[in-house]
């Protein structure tokens, strides 16, 4: 456990960590590394001196102890993303800190908004927060679940490093067709490309982006309309390795168990249907810690 405290002044950001215990007896370099500061902010810390052990400035390869006190005063924090006007409604939000929030994005609604649109996720951020949030990740328009926003510029490259590295672990439910046989678990490993034919769709192509998805059969449901009860529909929990446009979606279909009302990818979609997928957990590295925090979603799948 390490304690955190942030102030932001102007555009100074200020955060104070305190080390619980320091098994691996790190220095303050791998102190800055572990915490995933960017080099380019790690080193305006070394020449500013605005990296402090108790209060003190100190060599980088200085031992941190147990109970000492980190200061880190981030001076050169930049943002171009554009401002997001507020929509007047109020995300739902499952989890917040000084740093984060994490909302449960509704089906049907955007990540961010295009031109002049205002009824986003991260318009709903806004007025909540009072100012414009920071984006993360996004889930597809069709997709339900847990969103990660950022609330300030200082935490977005270590947030973004962590989805790089694949430590920011990201979570889904879906119900899909049960036409063909599953096998229990397994991994799908498809690059993915644009659809030449429609540009609203993505495909598995040999050209494509690297690509994988992992799965574990929940349950399976029977149609007991039938004497032999066959299951009709089989729900699935992935985790993404990658995080490629629809790809969860493209993945299924192209292994034959397209997600229950997909209207790209499943043939068998019936209008007014929604897609049976939800982004349910979210695990990841708080910014300027070294705690784990995992959030789940619960509500019925």
């Amino acid at each position: 456990m390490n304690t955190i405290e942030k102030q932001a002044i102007m555009n100074q950001y200020i955060y104070y960590l305190t080390i619980s215990q320091n098994e691996n007896n790190q220095n303050v370099d791998q102190i800055m590394r572990n915490l995933l500061i960017p080099r380019k902010w790690r080193h305006f810390l070394r020449i500013e001196k605005n990296i402090l052990v108790n209060n003190k400035y100190l060599p980088l390869n200085f031992k941190v102890h147990t109970n000492d006190l980190i200061t880190i005063k981030l001076n050169h924090v930049e943002s171009l993303q554009q401002k997001y006007p507020a929509s007047g409604n109020m995300p739902n939000i499952i989890y917040e800190n000084d740093d984060v929030l994490v909302i449960d994005k509704p089906a049907g609604q955007k990540t961010h908004p295009n031109l002049y649109e205002t009824d986003t996720a991260l318009n709903d951020c806004t007025s909540y927060l009072g100012y414009s949030p920071y984006i993360v990740h996004r889930l597809d328009m069709l997709t339900n679940g847990l969103l990660l926003v950022a609330k300030n510029p200082a935490v977005v490259p270590i947030l973004n490093k962590q989805l790089i590295d694949k430590t920011l672990s990201r979570s889904y439910f879906a119900w899909i067709d049960a036409t063909n046989d599953i096998s229990d678990n397994g991994t799908i490993n498809l690059p993915i490309g644009d659809d030449p034919l429609d540009m609203r769709k993505r495909m598995v192509r040999e050209d494509g982006l690297k690509a994988i998805t992992h799965y574990q059969v929940v349950k399976k449901t029977a149609n007991k309309i039938l004497v032999k009860k066959t299951a009709n529909k089989i729900l699935v929990k992935l985790q993404l390795e990658t995080g490629r446009t629809h790809q969860i979606r493209v993945h299924l279909a192209a292994i034959g168990h397209p997600i229950i009302g997909d209207p790209l990818y499943n043939s068998n979609y019936k209008a007014g249907e929604k897609l049976q997928l939800t982004a349910y957990k979210l695990v990841f590295q708080k910014p300027f810690s070294f705690d784990k925090e995992e959030v789940l979603l619960d509500k019925k799948i």
